[in-house]
C-alpha cells in the first residue's frame, strides 16, 4: 500500500506538470547574470520615461535611438531614389507623433511581416486654447482632461507643462517648465476638509469637475496699479519676454500638464517601477530595444508608435490614420522600385502582430474587480490578452484561436515567462486598443505586454522583471 500510494503521488505531480497551466514567478526563472541586467534594462527605461512624457517627446527620443544605431528616414531615401535591400534600417515619422522603425527582411515583405504597434499618448489635462485668465487676484490656466482620468487624482499634485507653441508665422517654440530642479511647479488647488462637507457628500467621480481643473499660474500683478486683470497681464508679459509668444499664440498650441515627478524605483526591495506613462510607454520602450536589435531577420520586423489611442484612436495621428499603410506603401516602391497597391494589401493582410499594451495587473488592496482564474499578477510575465473590450467584446479584435497558439509557441520555444490575463471582470468595465484597428486589414493580432497598477493614475506600477520579460517575448517574436 505504501509503495502503491508513493507511485500515486509521483504520478500525480507528473500529471499536474504536464496537463496544468500554471503561472510562474519570473524571478524564480532568472540566472544571477538575468536579475542584474533586469535590473540595467529597468534604469535605461526610467531614462526614457522621463525624457519622453509626452507624445512628440517619445517620437523624438525613439528616433535619437535608432539614428544611432544606423536607421535611414525613409523620406531621405525616396527623395534620393534610393533602393531597399535586406538587412536595411530605417524609419518613417508622420507630424511628429507617430513613428514607424523596420529591418528589411529577406523574405518578401507581401508574403511575410511581423508587426509590433504601441501607442505613445496618455492620460493628461491639456490647456484650452483660450486658458488664461484672472479671479479674485490669481491667474489660472484652464484645461480639458484627456482620455480616462479620475480626476480627483490631479488635484494638490505637482504638474510640469510640456509642448509646443506654433507662432502664426510657421515658428515652433519647444516649451517644458517643471522639470529641471529649479524649475517652478503647477498645481490644481483641492478644497480643505474643514470646509469640504458638501463636495465629502458627493460621489468620487463628482466631488472634482472637469471645469475645476484650473492650473495655479500665478499671482504677482503688474506694477500700474490702475490696470484692470493686473495679474493676468503679467503672466502674459512673462511669457513674451521667455518664448516671445502672445495670449493669441496660445490657440495654435498643444501644451499638456504632465505628472513633474521622475520615474523612481518602488518597494524596499527596488522591485518595481513608479512612474507616469507606463501605459503604454512601457510597451513602446520594449518594442523599440527589441527591434533596434533584430539583425538581419528572414521576416520584415516593424514596430509602429501612434497616438490618440486614449481617446479612441482617431485624427490623422491614430491608429484609424494611414500612417502604416503609407509607410509599407513606400517600403514596398524602395524595395521594387515600382508600387502596385494589391502587395501593400496583402503585406497587411498576411501579417503577424501583436498590440502591445498594457493589462490590469490584480490588486489585492481592491478585491472584486477581477475573475482571479484569468487575471494577470505583476512579476509573472508578459500578458498574452486574447480579447479586451467591455461586456460583450464590444470594441475587440478577438485573436483567432490559430494565432493564439503560435504565439504561445513562439514563447514556450524561447523560454519567455508569459501569463494571461483579461482587463477585469466581465461586468465591471473594460476599455480597448489598437488591436480592433490593426485587425482591420486582416492581419492576425494578439494583444500583449505587461501587467500595472493603478493604471491611468499620475503614477503607474510595473514590476522590473515583468518589464524585461516583455522585452525578451518583443524579440522572440521579431525573430520568429
Amino acid at each position: 500500500m505504501e509503495k502503491e500510494g508513493k507511485e500515486l503521488k509521483e504520478r500525480w505531480k507528473e500529471l499536474r506538470n504536464e496537463l496544468s497551466f500554471e503561472q510562474r514567478v519570473v524571478w524564480d526563472t532568472l540566472s544571477p547574470q538575468e536579475r542584474e541586467e533586469t535590473q540595467k534594462f529597468a534604469e535605461e527605461y526610467k531614462k526614457f520615461l522621463n525624457k519622453a512624457k509626452t507624445e512628440r517627446e517619445a517620437v523624438a527620443e525613439i528616433v535619437n535611438l535608432a539614428e544611432k544605431e544606423g536607421y535611414v528616414s525613409l523620406e531621405e531615401l525616396m527623395d534620393r531614389g534610393k533602393k531597399l535591400k535586406p538587412g536595411n534600417k530605417v524609419y518613417a515619422v508622420n507630424r511628429d507623433k507617430n513613428v514607424a522603425l523596420i529591418v528589411i527582411g529577406k523574405e518578401p515583405v507581401w508574403k511575410s511581416l511581423n508587426l509590433i504597434g504601441s501607442h505613445l499618448d496618455a492620460p493628461r489635462l491639456d490647456l484650452k486654447p483660450v486658458p488664461l485668465y484672472e479671479d479674485q487676484g490669481i491667474a489660472f490656466l484652464k484645461t480639458h482632461y484627456y482620455g480616462g482620468i479620475k480626476k480627483y487624482q490631479w488635484v494638490s499634485h505637482p504638474l510640469a507643462i510640456h509642448g509646443v507653441v506654433i507662432r502664426q508665422t510657421g515658428e515652433k517654440i519647444n516649451i517644458q517648465i517643471g522639470e529641471a530642479e529649479n524649475d517652478p511647479v503647477f498645481v490644481i488647488t483641492d478644497l480643505l476638509p474643514h470646509l469640504a462637507k458638501e463636495q465629502l457628500k458627493k460621489k468620487l467621480g463628482e466631488a472634482v469637475t472637469g471645469e475645476a481643473l484650473n492650473i495655479l499660474a500665478g499671482t504677482l500683478p503688474f506694477e500700474e496699479k490702475k490696470a484692470r486683470e493686473r495679474v493676468k497681464l503679467a503672466v502674459l508679459e512673462l511669457l513674451q519676454l521667455k518664448y516671445g509668444i502672445k495670449e493669441e499664440d496660445l490657440i495654435s498650441a498643444e501644451l499638456e500638464l504632465v505628472p513633474a515627478a521622475r520615474a523612481r524605483d518602488v518597494g524596499l526591495d527596488r522591485s518595481m517601477v513608479g512612474a507616469y506613462g507606463q501605459d503604454d510607454r512601457i510597451c513602446a520602450f520594449t518594442s523599440m530595444k527589441a527591434l533596434l536589435e533584430c539583425q538581419n531577420p528572414v521576416h520584415t520586423a516593424l514596430a509602429v508608435f501612434v497616438d490618440k489611442e486614449e481617446i479612441g484612436s482617431t485624427g490623422n495621428t491614430g491608429m484609424r490614420a494611414r500612417f502604416l499603410e503609407n509607410t509599407v506603401a513606400e517600403l514596398l516602391y524602395l524595395i521594387t522600385g515600382d508600387y502596385d497597391e494589391i502587395y501593400c494589401r496583402k503585406a497587411l493582410a498576411n501579417a503577424k502582430a501583436l498590440s502591445a499594451d498594457v493589462s490590469a495587473g490584480i490588486d489585492p488592496g481592491w478585491e472584486g474587480t477581477h475573475d482571479k482564474y484569468n487575471a494577470a499578477r505583476l512579476g509573472n510575465g508578459v500578458v498574452v490578452t486574447k480579447y479586451t473590450g467591455t461586456a460583450g467584446k464590444y470594441s475587440t479584435s478577438d485573436a483567432n484561436a490559430e494565432f493564439v497558439a503560435e504565439v504561445r509557441r513562439i514563447f514556450n520555444d524561447n523560454k519567455i515567462v508569459w501569463q494571461t490575463g483579461e482587463l477585469g471582470k466581465v461586468d465591471q468595465g473594460g476599455g480597448g486598443t489598437i488591436a480592433q484597428f490593426m485587425a482591420h486589414y486582416g492581419m492576425n493580432v494578439l494583444d500583449c505586454g505587461p501587467p500595472l497598477l493603478s493604471m491611468h493614475a499620475p503614477v503607474e506600477i510595473s514590476h522590473k522583471a515583468d518589464i524585461y520579460m516583455c522585452y525578451e517575448a518583443y524579440k522572440a517574436f521579431f525573430k520568429s
